[in-house]
């Protein structure tokens, strides 16, 4: 397997020392292969994220260099670990304090699914109180799990229109969960 990921140019129109696309592919293609990160981790599967950033996985040679622990400096909130009832206003919280555009990936099965916790206490599932794109299956879910849920966000950011954000149907989606 090579380390090496190669980046596709967005499809335009070549020709001698120019190359033109549209915004919207050159944007994505940017956004993608430069998100920062925010993890939120609160148990095991924050130990797995470790492993995914340390230098046998090296999550960084896909464009996440820089973690970034404010929410006003980070597009992709990473959701490791059990949530409980308490700490999903907090949760919420972090989520609008990041600037659009966002995007939310759900680490392991207590952050999809409430995991083994069936209980009063615990979240099942953060999609209760903020709007999640993608969920890495696992408890815990290997670095290499956690590095195919990285690589499905920045499809995602990649093909995504840059006015997607003020679509009806996604300010609807956030209508749901409340948020303006």
């Amino acid at each position: 397997m090579s380390d090496i990921q190669i980046v596709e140019a967005p499809a335009g129109v070549e020709g001698s020392g120019f190359f033109a696309t549209k915004l919207d592919q050159a944007v994505g293609l940017a956004r993608s292969h430069s998100l920062w990160p925010l993890p939120f981790a609160t148990s095991c599967c924050g130990i797995e994220f470790m492993a995914t950033m340390g230098s046998h996985y090296d999550l960084s040679r896909f464009g996440a260099e820089r973690l970034s622990f404010s929410p006003r400096q980070a597009d992709l909130l990473m959701v490791m670990g059990t949530i409980s009832k308490k700490m999903g206003p907090v949760l919420r919280q972090v989520y609008l304090q990041m600037a659009e555009p966002r995007w939310v990936m759900a680490v392991g099965a207590c952050a999809s699914s409430g995991g083994i916790f069936d209980t009063y206490s615990v979240l099942q599932g953060i999609d209760e109180v903020i709007p999640v794109d993608v969920y890495v299956p696992g408890c815990p879910p290997r670095p290499e799990a956690i590095i195919d849920g990285f690589m499905a966000i920045q499809k995602l950011v990649q093909t995504e229109s840059l006015r997607r954000r003020e679509e009806p149907k996604y300010q609807e989606l956030l209508a749901k969960y409340g948020i303006q």
